[in-house]
């Protein structure tokens, strides 16, 4: 690890100051559990950390029924894991945490770090840039492509998004509140991912001198919710397929419904489609094994990956038939 300049601010305002205008000179600091293995294998070199630690307004868990929920990005997932507004409002967003199989990340990780953290792609975390092209040509397409992209594949990314929380985040509508050398600004969660062109980018709308404070989750409203997740192992792994569906009803009828793909793109993927095949319809194994099929009628496998389109499917249609019969 490179030497490094180290900073504990106590506000979200000294905090940005300490920010630089560009990508790679500074970094935040939040749990560390992404940002220190990054500095260990020299992926990331700043000349300065940021820790947040120290500023409390961007701790705690708030839930008030008339707006929703606040998480401040600094709280951990054993914060949320022990909420009791969290575990009767959004239970989905229980079964995420739990997800993350690791008593350590539990205690350190924050809500706001797993939404920023860096892709797990092997060509970014060797050293080959996050776009991992070699004279121009990316390597993935021919390459070992077994966990990447199924869909937005054409290029030039091809690693896909690492978020627990972001999928259900997005079937909820929630927003994401930034803090810069302007002031706040709030970003709806499913336009804050973005899929870069260059190495110099990152894949949200964060700029370098801003950090994220909170994130904005409206009232759940008597909708229906649940993630499903397809990893290899139950030990700490992050998953191949993934999804968020959140459903609201009318009677029995699907009145409206998310659903929302993790894993499959490098963006959180939203599936307007799996969500029209929903709409009008009672929600059966049938009904809820042709929105999965529709999730996943665009995929595009690169060589090596088409196994992740059943994954995907099964994901969609396992978390459909579990939102519809009470959330999970």
């Amino acid at each position: 690890m490179e030497a490094f300049e180290y900073a504990s601010p106590t506000s979200k305002e000294d905090a940005v100051k300490l920010l630089a205008n560009t990508w790679g000179e500074t970094e935040v600091l939040a749990g560390g559990t992404d940002l220190l293995s990054l500095m260990k294998d020299g992926v990331s070199t700043p000349r300065r950390v940021v820790s947040l630690a120290a500023i409390k307004e961007l701790k705690g868990i708030e839930f008030k029924p008339s707006s929703g929920l606040r998480l401040g990005a600094m709280a951990t997932l054993r914060e949320l894991l022990d909420s009791a507004d969290v575990k009767k409002h959004y239970p989905a967003m229980i079964t995420a945490a739990e997800g993350v199989r690791s008593q350590q990340i539990h205690s350190l990780g924050t809500v706001g770090g797993d939404l920023l953290q860096r892709p797990r792609c092997w060509y970014f975390r060797g050293g080959h840039g996050l776009l991992a092209q070699h004279e121009g040509k990316s390597l993935v397409p021919d390459g070992e492509n077994q966990l990447h992209a199924i869909l937005g594949n054409s290029g030039p990314a091809y690693f896909v998004n690492p978020s627990s929380f972001a999928p259900i985040l997005i079937a909820l509508g929630a927003k994401v509140r930034l803090h810069g050398p302007s002031g706040a600004r709030e970003v709806s969660l499913d336009k804050f991912f973005l899929t870069p062109s260059g190495d110099s980018q990152r894949e949200y709308d964060l700029r370098p001198n801003e950090i994220l404070t909170d994130i904005m989750v409206p009232a759940p409203g008597g909708a229906k919710m649940a993630v499903y997740e397809v990893r290899q192992k139950e030990a700490l792994d992050w998953p191949l397929a993934a999804a968020a569906v959140v459903l609201n009803l009318s009677g029995k009828s699907v009145k409206s419904a998310r659903v929302v793909l993790g894993h499959v793109a490098p963006v959180p993927w939203p599936s307007p489609e799996a969500e029209a095949a929903l709409a009008g319809k009672t929600v059966s194994d049938s009904v809820a094994e042709e929105a999965g099929k529709a999730a996943v009628a665009k995929a595009t496998p690169l060589s090596k990956n088409a196994h992740k389109v059943q994954l995907a499917r099964v994901a969609a249609k396992r978390a459909i038939l579990a939102a519809a019969q009470g959330g999970a």
